[in-house]
């Protein structure tokens, strides 16, 4: 079971100063187990402050995070990382580029454990790594011992998706994870990452700005509009859903 719970959450920037900001106003929201959110807003309407408070990278001001009934309001974002994947915007972020692709996934396994002096046990691995990279698109499996940083930006992003899963994670986040990818890529991942999702009936937000994305992957979508959420449809309303019907909630 994998079940988040946010309570009141409220997020201020900049207090006590003219920059003052107030970015997520009462926020309650509940992902029950196997949810896949799609999150829409327009910028500057929170999607990124939301995911950073849940990743404990960002402290709410106010409120209250569960995570199966567990409260972890006050955990540190490496705490959360045993049972929190995420995978972000720029393809550079969540991987070692001084580090093969062997290497990468190995610390993906490590995940939440405690660290020691032992031995890496890589060799015994690699097979195991061959079969996973094998399923994958962009031939991660005949690089295995490519340095990160000589990867292309679709291949180190795929491999940033499957560090965060290969460990099945309580919670999957995903902060535009294909944005920055070229049409074919950023599709080949979306399909991959929905198959994943549903494979491992993972729990998962993803944030997009693709309205058709939005629509087509998912049993839920969430829309954000100045630090509110506007919209929260499941399946089988948010079938019904069109662009238009998403369109009028960004409206200003």
């Amino acid at each position: 079971m994998s079940k988040l719970e946010l309570k009141h959450i409220n997020t201020t920037v900049n207090a006590g100063t003219a920059e003052e900001k107030r970015i997520l106003k009462d926020i309650n929201l509940t992902l029950n187990d196997g949810d896949f959110v799609t999150l829409l807003g327009t910028n500057g309407a929170g999607k990124s402050t939301l995911l950073n408070i849940i990743n404990g990278s960002l402290m709410p001001t106010s409120g209250q995070i569960l995570l199966d009934g567990q409260d972890i309001t006050n955990y540190s974002e490496v705490k959360r990382t045993k049972d929190i994947a995420q995978v972000f915007q720029d393809p550079k972020m969540g991987t070692a580029p001084r580090m093969t692709v062997a290497e990468n996934l190995l610390l993906a396994t490590k995940r939440g454990q405690r660290r020691g002096l032992h031995l890496r046990g890589l060799d015994q691995h690699l097979d195991f790594f061959k079969q996973e990279t094998a399923q994958l698109p962009n031939g991660l499996s005949d690089r295995l011992h490519t340095f990160v940083g000589n990867l292309s930006g679709g291949q180190r992003q795929t491999l940033s998706f499957l560090m965060a899963t290969i460990k099945r994670p309580k919670l999957l986040l995903l902060d535009e994870h294909t944005a920055a990818l070229d049409p074919n890529t950023s599709h080949e991942l979306s399909e991959l990452t929905n198959d994943v999702v549903q494979k491992q009936h993972l729990t998962c937000i993803m944030i997009t700005h693709q309205l058709k994305d939005a629509l087509k992957y998912g049993n839920r979508t969430i829309i954000l509009n100045s630090g509110r959420i506007v919209l929260d449809l499941k399946n089988p309303e948010k079938s019904q859903l069109t662009e238009d019907d998403l369109l009028q909630y960004f409206a200003n």
